[in-house]
């Protein structure tokens, strides 16, 4: 799927009331079957992005147009027909938590089926081989009939990802799939996710805080700060220098360490004292 960006801006959707743009004035040109990796320092704009390019969220303005289709002016049915087309994983990957793994990730089919197949599905999964042989690839097989809830936080994230290796879709967006994950079974992930992506010639965007990762195994990486490319390269062109400007400021998580969270957000964490009466 050839994904085309001219001049968009764009809000998260949690974002204050007259915030700024999480996006300004991108552009972006994405051809059919690329793998591109998102990279860049918190708050510029990466999860926005994705979003904008799933169609969950309407840019403000600009161009927006996937295979030279316009999404959002579309008829909702049309949309939603489009929607299906693309498959969507957020950092924190939405599984009901008392649901088995195997009907979770045959889940991913369910824009390819009709209301009455999905609805058979939840209680008699359709394709058991096929959930065994994606979770195999990410090394979960031995989770096919666990339930959701009892799984770690890595392999609930990894669940999320086998869901992408079933899912009827020409592009897969992916937001920081490695967040939960050790070094082994990043690199894995990521090795999988690549493979997935090439024997389906499905355009691949990933945001990643894995810098070394990114740099390692994405022909195409786009720097992204402050809602603007920064700089969008071929891996082996991305210097050390470009990578100092990039994260200015942020160079703990250059370094790979866990981003910190901007200061109003932990104002909002504080203790709050309660008084009992």
């Amino acid at each position: 799927m050839k994904i085309e960006l001219n001049g968009a801006n764009a809000r998260h959707p949690a974002a204050r009331p007259g915030a700024s743009p999480a996006i300004r004035s991108l552009r972006l040109n994405i051809d059919t079957g690329e793998q591109v990796a998102v990279i860049g320092p918190s708050g510029a704009g990466k999860t926005t992005l994705l979003q904008v390019l799933a169609c969950a969220l309407p840019p403000s303005s600009g161009v927006f147009r996937l295979d030279g289709v316009a999404p959002w002016q579309l008829s909702r049915s049309a949309l939603q027909r489009l929607r299906g087309q693309l498959f969507l994983a957020p950092q924190v990957p939405p599984l009901p938590p008392r649901q088995r793994v195997v009907t979770s990730v045959l889940a991913a089919r369910l824009p390819a089926m009709g209301l009455l197949a999905s609805l058979r599905s939840l209680f008699y999964p359709s394709d058991i081989p096929a959930a065994f042989e994606a979770l195999d690839r990410f090394d979960l097989a031995d989770k096919l009939f666990e339930r959701v809830d009892r799984l770690s936080g890595g392999e609930r994230q990894r669940v999320g990802l086998a869901r992408a290796l079933l899912a009827p879709a020409k592009a897969w967006f992916i937001d920081e799939p490695l967040s939960a994950l050790d070094p082994t079974r990043s690199r894995q992930a990521i090795d999988t996710l690549l493979h997935g992506a090439r024997e389906r010639s499905v355009t691949l965007v990933a945001t990643l805080h894995q810098v070394d990762v990114a740099l390692a195994h994405f022909p195409r990486v786009i720097g992204l700060r402050d809602g603007q490319v920064a700089f969008d390269l071929p891996a082996d062109q991305v210097t050390r220098e470009r990578l100092a400007a990039l994260y200015d400021q942020f160079e703990h998580e250059l370094r790979g360490e866990v981003p910190l969270p901007p200061p109003e957000d932990v104002a909002r964490l504080q203790p709050v004292v309660m008084h009992c009466r």
